[in-house]
Order: C-alpha cells, then structure tokens, then sequence
C-alpha cells in the first residue's frame, strides 16, 4: 500500500469528479459530492490540506483503495 500524500480539499474534489461524482451542496467548508452509479455520498472539507485519517476515510467511503486515488490526482 502507498504512503497517502498530502492532498488539499480542492485537489480531493477533482479527483473524485473524475469518478463521476458532482458538487451536490456545500455548508460552511464542507461540500457534499454525490454520484448515481453506484450510488455513493461523500462530505469534502475544503481544507488547505485534508488530515491523513479524514482523507483515508473519504477514499474508503468511495470503494477505492490507495493507489488508485492517486492514479486519479
């Protein structure tokens, strides 16, 4: 398994926008990204840069493992 990089909560967005998820609503920092197929809901902190264990949960919650993340940055 890859070391997880630093990644910002811009950077975390496009990546996952490239899996088909779009920006359904934001609240404060926080943007929610939604996607229909498979259905999947994930909440972004839009952070200068996301905590390790924030975006290794994001990850998980989206069924990607770590190397793909990255091959998506």
């Amino acid at each position: 398994m890859s070391k997880l990089p630093a990644v910002s909560g811009a950077e975390c967005i496009k990546a996952l926008e490239k899996l088909g998820f779009v920006v359904y609503r934001q609240r404060g920092s926080h943007i929610t990204l939604v996607r229909d197929e498979p259905a999947a809901q994930v909440t972004v902190p839009n952070h200068r840069e996301l905590a390790k264990g924030t975006l290794r949960s994001i990850i998980r919650q989206v069924s990607l493992t770590v190397d793909e993340f990255i091959g998506l940055l």
